[in-house]
């Protein structure tokens, strides 16, 4: 079977971004949110796009190069299995372009997985589930799958050998 893993971080603002933009896409987003949510209004949806497509290099976007960074490695753990980055927000692809793309590649199942680990966050305690969930009504004979909620035994084990590697 076909399959993309789609490793999904939380995506960071470029430092070159215009920061009036910024702010008023934040101030947009926050009204939104505190109307309840819902589709994007027309000047969020241009800001948004727009600091998506904003070009990044290591040193204005470290976020997105390190992410893809960990996303060869994780592909090299997978036997080479194809590995692409999504962001869940300030940068592209979003999760909802990364499965269009995986669905014109003829992947046959999209499987996410988050740098996000912990219970509790927004990002992938909702919204990821969210956009999952309506990903699966656009793609039906798509498997789209969610490694969540990560097991707290694991997390616990990596952070406690990263703690002994870092023996300072």
């Amino acid at each position: 079977m076909k399959t993309l893993i789609l490793l999904v971080g939380h995506g960071s603002a470029p430092t070159d971004f215009p920061k009036d933009k910024l702010q008023r896409l934040k101030r947009l987003e926050a009204e939104r949110m505190a109307g309840g949510g819902g589709s994007l209004g027309a000047e969020e949806a241009e800001l948004d796009d727009l600091v998506r497509r904003w070009p990044r290099t290591p040193r204005t976007d470290p976020y997105k190069f390190g992410l893809e960074a960990l996303g060869r490695r994780l592909s090299e753990r997978l036997r080479g299995a194809a590995v692409i980055c999504a962001y869940n927000e300030f940068c592209g692809p979003s999760i909802e372009e990364a499965v269009e793309s995986a669905a014109a590649q003829r992947f046959e199942r999209v499987r996410l997985v988050t740098t996000m680990f912990t219970r509790g966050g927004v990002h992938s305690e909702c919204e990821i589930p969210y956009a999952v969930q309506q990903l699966r009504k656009k793609f039906p004979t798509l498997q789209i799958g969610y490694a969540w909620p990560f097991d707290e035994e694991l997390v616990a084990d990596f952070m406690a050998r990263q703690l002994e590697a870092c023996a300072a």
